[in-house]
């Protein structure tokens, strides 16, 4: 084997050293630079995405606070409307109820008049029906009564 003898081993060192430096000028000039520039341009990218996904957090955070607010705002805002419709429909149930009051009140006023209307009228009745009936029930026992004495009799009696 040509590389085991040992007369070519100072040319196969020169050799191996002049492909090493070669290799060590093109890596570090050539393909080195083109992937320090990749992975700084991958980092700055990762950078600035992270900056941004920062960003965008703080901004969704600040909605969140702003919708909240807003929530509690509306919140606050229908309280005071429903407590102003429950006082406004309060206030209309007053009137309505005071109205109703009042007309209550009137027919009870005028029914309580018309029966003592028709009681008076019933008594005025029943002392005529009485009169009538003590009259005719002289006549049938046969005896006379005057009207004066047959009118104070009914009235001594429907007093009590």
């Amino acid at each position: 084997m040509p590389q085991l003898d040992f007369s070519t081993f100072p040319n196969q060192i020169f050799w191996l050293l002049v492909t090493l430096v070669v290799l060590y000028f093109i890596l570090a000039k050539i393909a080195l630079p083109r992937l320090a520039g990749i992975l700084a341009d991958r980092q700055g990218r990762i950078t600035s995405d992270l900056e941004m996904a920062q960003k965008l957090k703080d901004q969704a955070q600040e909605a969140e606070k702003a919708y909240q607010q807003a929530l509690i705002d509306a919140r606050s805002e229908a309280g005071k409307i429903v407590s102003a419709a429950r006082a406004e429909i309060q206030a209309d149930l007053d009137k309505a109820t005071a109205k109703a009051d009042a007309e209550i009140a009137a027919r009870a006023a005028e029914s309580a008049k018309r029966i003592d209307e028709i009681r008076a009228g019933a008594v005025a009745s029943v002392s005529e029906v009485a009169k009538d009936t003590a009259e005719a029930i002289v006549a049938a026992l046969g005896g006379k009564a005057d009207a004066k004495s047959v009118a104070a009799a009914v009235a001594a009696r429907m007093k009590g």
